[in-house]
């Protein structure tokens, strides 16, 4: 047989069929991978409601301009060891330079892709105005440092900042 006296076969509403649903078949199983690899790796919503967040908004611009009137000098030193461990340190001070004691500070390393990944930091006074305290397991990148003071219940001091650990 030559090239030219080949037998062609019509295409037919069968080959049609089964062509449409084999392409639909591999579009919709990719759809499904790709959504269910969206959804696993979603870390969710930054507050759980808008409203109750926009309320308590007016709260957290009193309290930040108490926290301004205040002046405290608060200094913050954090590393990673290479064991995976943070270690932080809180050296607070009033307005006039006195060490702050009696505090409750409370911090957490906070990833801003991942919610699942923060990090609580047990923190506790080592000395008149110096606090410790330290996290396990910390991954090196970057990182929200949130540390928040209260005395007496009452939250008197706030600071969050982008970190990076190696």
């Amino acid at each position: 047989m030559s090239a030219s006296n080949r037998v062609t076969r019509p295409i037919t509403g069968r080959f049609v069929l089964i062509a449409i649903l084999a392409f639909f078949s591999v579009v919709i199983g990719a759809n499904l991978v790709m959504m269910r690899f969206a959804i696993m790796t979603l870390p969710g919503t930054e507050v759980d409601s808008a409203y109750r967040a926009s309320l308590a908004y007016q709260r957290e611009i009193i309290a930040a301009r108490q926290q301004n009137e205040r002046n405290w000098q608060v200094q913050v030193y954090i590393h990673r060891q290479s064991d995976g461990e943070a270690v932080l340190a809180i050296e607070a001070r009033d307005r006039l330079g006195a060490p702050l004691a009696g505090m409750n500070f409370v911090a957490r390393l906070e990833r801003p892709v991942d919610r699942r990944a923060d990090r609580a930091i047990d923190v506790s006074q080592a000395n008149v105005g110096i606090y410790r305290g330290s996290a396990s397991r910390v991954a090196v990148g970057q990182w929200d440092l949130v540390i928040e003071g209260d005395d007496d219940g009452r939250r008197m001091f706030l600071s969050k900042n982008r970190i990076v650990l190696n």
